[in-house]
């Protein structure tokens, strides 16, 4: 992609996508950026070695979690901009892309607030690297012709309408879901989805330990627990998950436990 702004201009920013994980998704145009960063004001889950391409940059970690964020956005939108006013050139590192529940809408906003020229280079989003990975088309001609993404943790979550987005011939795409499945689970099939529709859960994708692991919805919240599955991790719902690469943990479950009761007899 080329870019909107002078390569040599000083005091921008360039909001850049890191990818799911793996550096080895990330753009071209994303490396060239780093290369030219003065600070990069990253996210937590960034890989370590995606951070190493911009070794002559400052850094400065804006890591959140659940529930807790080291620094509010408002005050990354400050950060960004106090650096940009000095003449750097800040690199806002994101993980996947930065236009899919990365906030990067809201420091677009900030910086051109604030009169500075800004650029964004797309990333992979963690959701297309992790269906990626576990083989799992999000669409296809024969069950899915539509694909949503919806965020498990917005507030208001019972409240969200998600009617009409998932179910048959339909993908439903979960990001930062892991907290909340029991109640993603019921709010689906509350709306109507079969309780026996497929659905995966996919665990730092594209990074070392990925799983990719698929039950039926209504063992949705059981199967994190048994599996203790931890974030980062994208939920998929839909019948393409049947197409995946993804261990079946209900079938592995139910087998442990006939075993268990074949013992006991």
């Amino acid at each position: 992609m080329a870019s909107l702004l002078d390569p040599q201009a000083r005091g921008r920013v360039i909001l850049v996508g890191a990818g799911p994980g793996d550096p080895g998704l990330l753009t071209v145009r994303a490396v060239e950026a780093l290369k030219t960063a003065d600070v990069l004001v990253h996210d937590g889950l960034v890989d370590p070695r995606v951070l190493d391409l911009a070794p002559q940059a400052h850094r400065i970690s804006v890591a959140k979690k659940r529930s807790k964020h080291s620094v509010p956005q408002d005050g990354i939108n400050a950060l960004i901009v106090a650096h940009v006013k000095t003449g750097a050139i800040v690199v806002r590192l994101k993980g996947g892309d930065p236009f899919i529940f990365g906030r990067g809408g809201e420091e677009v906003e900030a910086v051109r607030a604030a009169g500075l020229p800004v650029e964004v280079v797309p990333g992979v989003s963690s959701a297309l690297g992790a269906a990626a990975e576990a083989m799992l088309p999000l669409t296809h001609r024969d069950w899915s012709s539509a694909v949503s993404f919806v965020a498990g943790q917005c507030k208001g979550l019972s409240e969200q309408d998600w009617s009409g987005l998932a179910g048959k011939g339909r993908t439903l795409v979960i990001y930062m879901g892991v907290a909340t499945c029991p109640d993603i689970a019921e709010k689906l099939m509350g709306d109507g989805v079969a309780p026996d529709m497929p659905v995966a859960v996919l665990e730092r994708a594209t990074l070392p330990g990925s799983r990719a692991l698929r039950t039926l919805l209504a063992d949705l919240g059981p199967m994190v627990e048994r599996e203790d599955v931890k974030s980062p991790a994208i939920i998929v719902v839909g019948e393409v998950v049947a197409l995946s690469d993804a261990q079946d943990k209900l079938a592995n479950w139910a087998r442990k436990a006939e075993l268990m009761l074949g013992d006991d007899a």
